[in-house]
């Protein structure tokens, strides 16, 4: 581990020292912040909240190829395997949920089997996260789920902003290799700057004003109503549009295909692209039966994954109380008060 401080003044530096990385930094654009490679971006704006698309795309991408194949006359079918480039990259601006995040997607793609594929991207990445000192949005419940505005959770780096400068705190020795890219715009820590850090994350955990209380009893609960017509009251507006899994920092769905694009001779490629748990098909067998065949089992399904399976899987909540899906869905389900209304359903 290592502390540092660095003055947002020598930061556009800092980030063209890092010629051998692809660098992704925070834009603004028409419907929020994204995160960007554009080599103009060399600082974090004051006014940044987190990206609509969170970091996961640049880790675990919406849609990638596995392998391509092709008739040949004379051997058959060949296949041609094709994997993520070997591209380190940066990726500035994490806020702490989505680190977090980060950590519960390794779980997942990690284990007893690893995808290569997620891996090889996730071993190229270097995470420079930013301690929130105000809510990125006012439907963050990061502390209701074992998280904070300043976790260091799936973190490289953990930068706090004390005005003039950021706090930097290498945690891996990824963020360590990034500091010493530019040694000499890094100065020794006071204690004036330990104290101003921690004042200000201790003012960020105070901002937070949703909560969602008895999360540990919710796996239990859960369990309980599996089979109540709670969730069919409380999905009756869903719309299937996706909105809530695909902007989620952990879902992580998929479905693999093969992409035809001739067929004498026959050539294509197979691909991963996301899906979701929330549409009508994802769980459709090829006898036509759908074990989740309403609105009901698929908003119990995204719940459940979150807040009973994964904790019995891990120990951990799935979600990380960014508020992204309450934010963001069209029809106004909140998680918060869905799961507040099922801790207290039967009372």
């Amino acid at each position: 581990m290592m502390e540092k401080t660095i003055l947002k003044s020598s930061f556009p530096q800092w980030i063209k020292s890092l010629q051998s990385f692809k660098v992704f930094i925070p834009k603004r654009e028409n419907f929020g912040w994204e995160l960007s490679s554009n080599n103009q971006i060399l600082e974090i704006a004051s006014d940044y909240t987190y990206p609509v698309v969170p970091p996961k795309k640049l880790i675990f991408p919406q849609e990638e190829i596995f392998f391509e194949f092709e008739q040949n006359p004379d051997n058959g079918i060949e296949l041609k395997e094709v994997l993520p480039e070997e591209s380190p990259q940066v990726i500035f601006g994490v806020r702490p949920c989505d680190g977090r995040a980060v950590e519960a997607m390794d779980l997942v793609f990690g284990g007893s089997f690893e995808d290569l594929y997620y891996w090889r991207r996730r071993r190229q990445t270097t995470l420079v996260g930013l301690a929130c000192h105000q809510p990125p949005s006012e439907n963050c419940f990061c502390l209701s789920v074992e998280g904070s505005p300043y976790s260091e959770d799936g973190l490289d780096i953990l930068l706090t902003d004390l005005g003039d400068r950021y706090f930097v705190k290498a945690l891996t020795e990824k963020g360590e290799k990034l500091l010493s890219e530019a040694p000499s715009l890094f100065k020794e820590i006071t204690p004036k700057d330990r104290e101003e850090k921690e004042r200000v994350h201790l003012e960020a955990q105070g901002k937070i004003k949703r909560h969602l209380n008895g999360a540990r009893e919710l796996p239990e609960k859960i369990k309980a109503i599996f089979d109540s017509n709670f969730w069919d009251e409380e999905s009756s507006n869903c719309l299937r549009c996706g909105i809530c899994t695909y902007l989620c920092p952990t879902c992580h769905c998929f479905d693999i295909n093969d992409e035809t694009k001739s067929l004498a001779p026959l050539r294509g490629r197979r691909i991963r692209t996301w899906d979701t748990c929330q549409f009508p098909d994802f769980t459709m067998h090829s006898s036509g039966h759908n074990p989740r065949p309403d609105r009901a089992s698929r908003l119990r399904q995204r719940l459940a994954h979150k807040f009973l399976y994964f904790i019995l899987l891990y120990d951990r909540f799935q979600c990380v109380g960014c508020g992204r899906c309450i934010s963001l869905c069209p029809v106004g389900i909140d998680i918060i008060e869905v799961l507040t209304r099922a801790r207290n359903h039967g009372k």
